[in-house]
């Protein structure tokens, strides 16, 4: 009998499931193990106990996988790739497979077919596979230079609008409750964090902004919907390079991500806007579940080894 193990190594949490061909033996979560984010002894810990603790509640040895599938954001910097294959095959047996954290997501929801998929979560992100297999990108670029639509930009950008509308007189809630959130004691304190390096957990500020959207507050709210639109136009720019390929008649975009499964106004605004820039795109209800995509892609590959 072959075991699979997968892994969805994403930005705020890290997840795994060890299975057989049929069905899944166990599951176990454990937090960040992004680089950049907890520094490498930190993620090696975690990943260390979480593999431990889902080989226990399945009754099997690590030495006994057949094929893993790992997906990792930031799985284009070398630091990373190494790390991973080296903190994997300490205790894991079998043959190893690495993925971008969006290349399991998108298998997740298409199974290797045509399709794009939207990732709006710590960061974004956008991937499309057309007709001929082909990869097109959009995004994916880090907090630094790119990620519209993510937590991190929807953190940002409510304060910018804070401050923007504080120098013009406009009413809003958002530095008041961005202060309170931060512990701030004022005007000043926020504006040190804001430019503290390293610099504050801004996608921990996505919530904020949207309970001052619920409570009302209009320039929070336009801060929700750019973030949609923001996310629509990457989505377009997928589209069409993938039309440039072969016409299609329909391209269906499957979503994953906090910001997309959890904040309604971004997920609509998105769709809203994507019945102008991209009328071909249809949006699959319900967010894609990144851990199966990694499963499948274990499984598969497992096939070719066999």
């Amino acid at each position: 009998m072959s075991l699979y193990l997968a892994i969805d190594a994403g930005g705020t949490r890290t997840r795994c499931l060890l299975a057989d061909e049929n069905q899944v033996l166990a599951q176990a979560t454990t937090g960040s193990v992004k680089l950049m984010r907890v520094g490498e002894p930190e993620a090696s810990s975690r990943l260390e106990a979480m593999l431990k603790e889902v080989a226990l509640a399945a009754n099997v040895a690590l030495s006994e996988i057949s094929q893993t599938c790992i997906g990792l954001a930031g799985l284009s910097i070398e630091a990373v790739r190494e790390w991973a294959e080296r903190e994997l095959r300490k205790s894991v047996g079998g043959n190893l497979l690495l993925a971008g954290d969006e290349e399991i997501a998108l298998d997740g929801a298409f199974h290797g077919g045509l399709g794009i998929l939207i990732i709006a979560g710590t960061g974004s992100n956008v991937l499309g596979r057309a007709a001929d297999g082909a990869m097109y990108h959009a995004g994916g670029w880090g907090p630094a230079i790119g990620d519209e639509g993510s937590g991190f930009w929807i953190g940002h950008e409510a304060l910018r609008a804070g401050f923007w509308a504080k120098d013009r007189g406009v009413s809003t809630d958002l530095l008041a409750e961005i202060g309170e959130f931060w512990g701030a004691k004022s005007l000043g304190e926020i504006v040190e964090m804001a430019n503290a390096r390293p610099g504050p957990d801004f996608p921990a500020l996505a919530p904020v902004v949207v309970r001052c959207a619920e409570a009302g507050d209009e320039l929070a709210a336009a801060v929700l919907e750019r973030a949609g639109v923001e996310l629509a136009e990457q989505v377009a720019l997928v589209a069409l390079k993938m039309q440039e390929s072969g016409p299609l008649r329909e391209i269906e975009a499957a979503y994953t991500g906090s910001v997309l499964e959890h904040i309604t106004p971004v997920r609509s605004a998105m769709i809203e806007a994507l019945k102008t820039s991209a009328p071909t795109v249809k949006v699959v209800e319900g967010a894609v579940d990144s851990l199966e995509g990694a499963l499948w892609r274990a499984r598969e590959a497992g096939k070719s080894t066999v």
